[in-house]
């Protein structure tokens, strides 16, 4: 009786702390971060595909074409890293699930044993068929009711080790199915990237083909960039000047304002004094009519004169204003709160061209992978479109400069201290002083040798150069 007593408290025991292990979730955040990147790299990529479509042989079709391929390769390699980098979470995956389900396995083993054992227990002891019988046959009544609660507990026990028995066993169905999930995926990736990258094996081929002919065309493509560097010179030297032209006029406009207000305020400082003169003026006649009246009347001139001097003491405190020059306007004050708002969406800045688009140049000084001897050197970013793409504003601002160049317009928008420039439109539909929204039209990107559209993008604070590619959310 001790051992079956200790047997049913040993299985309580053990069955209330055997619990069910926590389901790993296959789509981690991680997970679902690769996928949402892949999603919008791929989708890239399809839309630009239609970029690469020129048919022409010259240096300047190939120099182009060269641009989009690279911007492509670049993109595909990140589509590429990012399925090997889902693969690798995918693998680590599932080498938890499989150590959940191994040590599943071997709870619903030790549990089943341990039910066994007692099925085994009861069996022997002949409990199922004589329980009554064996609870009657106790010597006292506080014997038989402790052999009634032993068998009720012993029943209880018998029925929480068939549910907890279902129980692991529909969670191992479950994450053997979880685990064929993730399998199955990690396969449709690995196949995959396999193909994804032999499609950028493909396209480094190509990118190799156009290389191979510039490097044999070596005469015409320095030319051609020599020609390319000039206009960019005269271009930038362009820009320069009108921003420099705009930052003296803001610079004017602030003195203008500042000699207005101080020039206001010398007038009021004056038209004070002036009326302080007026008033002790009339005070004096006062005083000398007061004087020459009637000696009777001493008592009451004296109570008008004082009256009088209690209303106009204060006048003589409250009227003149103190001269002020003030070191920043209205308008220095909304220029400064626009510039505080343009840096603080550093990063986040929208695309200054519509629909799909590649970034063909990129700033500063780099060497072309493949092209002998040639160096780019740019102050903004070229960006590749399909024909019909438009210029777009990237922040509110105001139009300070349109001019022209080589036939095509040239759109500056002033954001406070921060300028916006987008050149290389054909058309245009803002005019000089308009305000305009984030994402407004500026007007219509020019083709280029290949019949895609690049917008040539430039980003300054006040004379200072910046990097677009660093404020725009991409």
């Amino acid at each position: 009786m001790p051992g079956f007593v200790a047997l049913v408290l040993m299985l309580a025991l053990w069955a209330g702390g055997v619990g069910q292990q926590p389901l790993a979730a296959q789509t981690n955040k991680q997970i679902r971060s690769l996928q949402k990147q892949q999603t919008t790299i791929k989708k890239d990529i399809a839309s630009n595909e239609q970029l690469l479509r020129s048919t022409k042989k010259d240096v300047t079709s190939q120099l182009a074409n060269l641009q989009v391929i690279s911007a492509q390769i670049d993109r595909q390699s990140r589509y590429v890293d990012t399925i090997r980098a889902e693969v690798d979470q995918l693998s680590a995956t599932l080498g938890t699930l499989e150590a959940q389900l191994d040590r599943l396995e071997a709870d619903l083993s030790e549990c089943k044993r341990k039910y066994q054992r007692a099925v085994t227990y009861m069996f022997r002891n002949r409990m199922q068929t004589s329980k009554w019988q064996f609870i009657l046959s106790a010597r006292n009544f506080r014997q038989m009711y402790r052999r009634l609660r032993y068998v009720t507990e012993f029943s209880k026990f018998q029925k929480a080790q068939a549910q907890l028995i279902s129980q692991k066993e529909q969670t191992i169905r479950v994450k053997r199915d979880e685990l064929a999930g993730v399998k199955k995926e990690k396969n449709r990736l690995v196949a995959e990237g396999q193909a994804q990258k032999q499609q950028l094996e493909g396209q480094q081929r190509e990118r190799q083909q156009v290389v191979d002919e510039l490097n044999k065309k070596q005469k015409q493509l320095q030319g051609t960039l020599a020609q390319q560097r000039k206009k960019a010179a005269q271009l930038d030297a362009r820009i320069d000047k009108l921003i420099q032209e705009e930052i003296a006029a803001a610079e004017r406009r602030r003195k203008a304002e500042e000699a207005r207000r101080a020039e206001a305020a010398r007038q009021a400082r004056l038209k004070a004094e002036r009326e302080e003169a007026a008033r002790r003026k009339a005070e004096a006649a006062r005083r000398k009519a007061t004087a020459s009246g009637k000696s009777g009347n001493k008592g009451s001139r004296k109570a008008t004169a004082s009256s009088a001097s209690k209303t106009a003491k204060p006048k003589a405190h409250t009227e003149e204003p103190k001269p002020s020059t003030p070191r920043f306007t209205e308008a220095d004050n909304a220029d400064r709160a626009l510039s505080g708002s343009f840096a603080a969406n550093r990063g986040r800045l929208p695309m200054p061209i519509t629909g799909s688009y590649a970034i063909t140049t990129h700033y500063g000084q780099y060497n072309v992978d493949g092209l002998h001897g040639v160096q780019l050197d740019s102050k903004g970013i070229n960006i590749t479109a399909p024909a019909g793409a438009q210029a777009r504003a990237v922040f509110k601002g105001e139009v300070t400069s349109i001019f022209t160049y080589g036939g095509l317009y040239n759109v500056i928008v002033r954001h406070g201290s921060y300028m916006s420039v987008y050149c290389n439109l054909a058309s245009i539909s803002v005019r000089r002083g308009q305000e305009v929204s984030a994402r407004q039209t500026l007007g219509t990107v020019a083709p280029d040798a290949t019949g895609n559209c690049t917008l040539h993008f430039q980003l300054r604070k006040e004379t200072a150069k910046l990097n677009p590619e660093q404020w725009l959310g991409r």
